[in-house]
């Protein structure tokens, strides 16, 4: 890996191309469940949402359902959601619990799953076994402050299924994060199509023409195992700052005082996300704090020592990362396979999609950013079911996103649709996406161009 940029030392060019039957095929998708969902680590919850015992939340899955449950005050268990005398769901959402009672014949099963009543038990005689009652577990482990659950007894171990994404994002403290906002929708788009819209930054020219007085969006992008990530060049030497390949950046302009705070004010108006209202106070004192002319590596440098310092005073320390490093690990990490981690030193922008049942036109879309605050200061929030539809229910620049969702799904069921051409330089993710996908489901890999 290049020391400053984190780009590749290698310039190849890996031209791939594929077609829509992963996003379009009923076929594929009743296979996506057996073949991948059963077998790959994905996010639950936040282990913030069930911090008391009792605390569940339940996750959904295609046709699957898990209860993720703290079952004592240092332990968390995870079991399908399902009684074992007809099937019915035992819980929906999250809530708490000192024991879980199925609605139907009102058989109980206590925080780790096990059965503890069947009403009239005696009718079975001596036929039932404690082992048939209890509800199986699934594999669970947390890491960054989320819980992790996998259907697949044989998987690898969390850790090892996520590197290097565990090792490089380790230093940023996700644990020490928490919710500031979160909302979901449902979509209609195959869920690989929401989650591609979120793994490269080519498309911001596109897409989001808007941000283009602020800085320019060329990209490098890296795969690495099952997961990728990416951060962005200059095509402009002149904005460059070295090392500096964080989602905080310097902007376009003469004047970087300016185009600091401009950048700034425009993510929390636009995203709600990708900085802090740290930062933004911290970019629009420039002006008054420093002198016009002031070098842009100095304004850089004095607008991160001056918001680091603000939020010591409110009691939130950063973590120390190495610049290079930061560097290294770019702007955003996708997870494989519905995972998006957009990273700041206080901060993230985390994605989530998941199928609709098994329908291949519809998803299930979730965003959220967490942040950094002084102990005992955390925001209360819950999750908001929000219209894609309705004007103003989705930061504007995620409305942007959605236009392409939707009319990417469209056009790829068109018979003049002749296959995915991802750049091969700035959508390694997408590519690689394709081949973890392939490898999982037998489809073969993507094809050379």
């Amino acid at each position: 890996m290049n020391e400053i940029a984190g780009k590749p030392e290698t310039e190849e060019r890996d031209l791939l191309v594929f077609g829509a039957e992963a996003f379009t095929s009923e076929e594929y998708a009743r296979a996506e469940p057996d073949r991948l969902w059963r077998k790959v680590w994905q996010h639950a919850c936040r282990e913030e949402d069930i911090p008391e015992v009792g605390d569940y939340v339940a996750y959904d899955i295609c046709d699957d359902t898990i209860l993720v449950v703290r079952s004592a005050s240092d332990e968390i268990s995870a079991f399908y959601n399902v009684c074992a005398h007809r099937g019915r769901r035992l819980a929906d959402g999250c809530g708490h619990v000192q024991e879980f009672r199925c609605s139907y014949h009102a058989w109980k099963y206590n925080l780790k799953g096990e059965c503890t009543r069947v009403l009239d038990r005696e009718d079975w005689g001596d036929r039932l076994e404690q082992d048939r009652l209890d509800l199986p577990h699934v594999r669970v482990d947390t890491w960054g402050g989320w819980v992790w659950i996998n259907m697949d007894p044989d998987a690898a171990p969390l850790r090892e299924y996520l590197e290097p994404a565990s090792s490089m994002l380790e230093p940023y403290e996700l644990d020490r994060m928490r919710y500031r906002w979160r909302q979901w929708c449902h979509f209609d788009c195959n869920w690989k199509v929401a989650m591609e819209a979120f793994i490269e930054s080519y498309h911001v020219e596109g897409t989001h023409p808007q941000l283009l007085k602020f800085a320019d969006y060329y990209t490098w992008s890296q795969a690495e195992s099952l997961h990728s990530f990416h951060g962005f060049d200059e095509r402009e030497a002149a904005h460059e700052i070295t090392g500096n390949n964080t989602i905080t950046r310097t902007g376009r302009g003469d004047d970087a005082r300016q185009s600091i705070a401009a950048l700034q004010v425009e993510l929390i108006e636009t995203v709600n996300a990708s900085t802090t209202q740290t930062f933004v106070d911290a970019s629009t004192r420039l002006v008054d704090e420093l002198p016009e002319g002031t070098p842009v590596d100095e304004v850089m440098a004095h607008f991160m020592a001056s918001a680091k310092a603000d939020d010591a005073v409110r009691g939130v320390i950063w973590p120390e990362i190495d610049p290079d490093h930061q560097a290294k690990c770019g702007i955003a990490w996708h997870l494989f396979p519905n995972m998006t981690i957009g990273i700041g030193i206080t901060f993230a922008l985390i994605y989530r999609v998941r199928p609709f049942r098994t329908d291949p036109d519809k998803c299930i879309f979730e965003a959220y950013t967490l942040e950094r605050f002084p102990e005992g200061q955390e925001p209360e929030t819950e999750w908001i079911q929000a219209d894609p539809y309705e004007p103003g229910a989705w930061p504007p620049v995620l409305l942007q996103d959605f236009d392409n969702m939707r009319e990417v799904h469209r056009g790829m069921r068109s018979k003049g649709f002749r296959g995915c051409l991802p750049n091969p330089v700035q959508e390694k993710p997408v590519s690689n996406f394709h081949r973890s996908l392939a490898d999982y489901m037998g489809t073969g890999a993507p094809r050379p161009l």
